[in-house]
């Protein structure tokens, strides 16, 4: 279920005895593609790591048979020369170095130290999306608020909340999915799939 206003999300339950135990975005990422690239169902994760994790207020304690706090989130979708890849917390692409132009979808507000992405909730069926075109001063100066989130609002940085989009770069950029490199590319197709992933945290 997609969260809405006034509605609880998630909460208190039992974690199956199947449930897969899960500590960090790419071993999560590794999963839902184990699953989605077989036409099987995603099984029941205890997500103990990782960005997604810090995003739900996870502290690593759930296991399988005990208790947790169980949630259904998004995950998010990109086409990148011509197949279909999976995300669960954020794909950035960026120019080499950093520097210039980056592009994030986020599904989980945190990146590491950072919270890139402060108004991100993974079950809202919304990706957040960040356009940045920052050098120099600029940059720096962006950088040094992202561990608190508040570079943005920010006139070079561009933040949209959408169920899905299409954009296109000057050049090939680096693009990494949940922290994993999977190639560059000049064009991108993203999208979210709404209520995909049960976890427990």
């Amino acid at each position: 279920m997609t969260v809405e206003r006034g509605r609880d999300w998630g909460g208190p339950g039992s974690v199956p005895d199947d449930a897969v135990v899960v500590a960090s975005n790419s071993d999560l990422r590794a999963v839902v593609t184990g699953a989605r690239r077989v036409g099987r169902t995603v099984p029941v994760v205890a997500l103990v790591g990782g960005d997604l994790c810090r995003t739900l207020g996870g502290r690593g304690e759930v296991r399988p048979g005990g208790t947790g706090t169980r949630v259904v989130v998004d995950i998010g979708c990109v086409l990148l020369d011509g197949r279909l890849h999976w995300f669960v917390a954020h794909l950035v692409a960026r120019s080499p170095g950093g520097f210039g132009r980056w592009w994030v979808a986020a599904n989980a507000a945190h990146h590491g130290h950072w919270n890139l992405a402060p108004r991100a909730h993974p079950g809202d069926g919304l990706l957040d999306v960040l356009d940045g075109r920052l050098r120099g001063a600029a940059y720096l100066a962006a950088w040094r608020r992202l561990r608190r989130g508040d570079h943005v609002p920010h006139p070079s940085i561009d933040y949209r909340r959408v169920p899905a989009v299409q954009t296109s770069f000057d050049r090939p950029l680096t693009v990494r999915l949940d922290g994993e490199v999977v190639g560059r590319a000049r064009d991108l197709s993203v999208r979210v799939e709404p209520a995909a992933l049960h976890l427990a945290v």
